[in-house]
């Protein structure tokens, strides 16, 4: 009965973790961008976010390993109930706020700098995954409006694949295939693009 017991326990808590979400935001004017929210839930579903219109938000699903490093960061900071900011005089880096939520239960904590090295590393993510995001949505606007454009934003594609800093891959499948099929666009641009859905493809299979 006490195995039962822990293990409903187990499953509860299981349960309970499911339903969390992260939210991010970072405001720093005169940046690009300027500002950056985004949602991160336990199931990987994602959105991003750079303007404070819900309306406005990108939606992406990121990967497995990538959503568990992240939460387990969150659970490092104990959900955000502690203050992370330095208290150092130190150059303006951009307000950044940190927000658990999970049913009613929510907790969240501001900060320009921190020295603690998990908040730099969950920081890190969401860098990651602003910069996966702007590469995406600049592929998408150079195929509708700049073909001459296409070849510069794959690469862009490609140098954070190359410095493991690509993530919500699959979402740019659609696009580097779109570019890898369009016989109007140059052939270094196609084949970069293949090769890079093709890396992302067989990294999915294997996992």
């Amino acid at each position: 009965m006490r195995h039962l017991f822990g293990f409903a326990l187990m499953a509860a808590a299981a349960c309970a973790q499911s339903g969390a979400r992260i939210v991010y935001s970072k405001s720093f004017p005169g940046s690009t961008p300027s500002y950056v929210s985004m949602t991160i839930e336990r199931t990987g579903e994602a959105t991003y976010n750079e303007t404070k219109d819900p309306d406005n938000a990108e939606k992406l699903t990121l990967e497995p390993d990538a959503v568990a490093a992240i939460f387990e960061l969150a659970e490092k900071l104990d959900h955000f109930k502690r203050p992370l900011e330095s208290g150092l005089k130190v150059a303006n880096m951009g307000e950044k706020t940190y927000r658990w939520e999970n049913g009613s239960e929510a907790h969240e904590t501001k900060f320009n700098f921190s020295q603690d090295e998990n908040a730099k590393a969950l920081q890190d993510w969401f860098e990651r995954i602003t910069e996966s995001e702007r590469a995406y949505l600049e592929l998408n606007r150079v195929l509708k409006h700049d073909r001459l454009g296409v070849n510069q934003a794959v690469l862009q594609i490609q140098t954070l694949w190359d410095q493991k800093r690509l993530v919500g891959t699959p979402q740019m499948l659609p696009l580097l295939d779109r570019v890898s099929k369009n016989e109007a666009l140059i052939n270094m641009a196609r084949d970069r693009a293949s090769n890079i859905a093709g890396a992302i493809r067989a990294r999915t299979k294997a996992e």
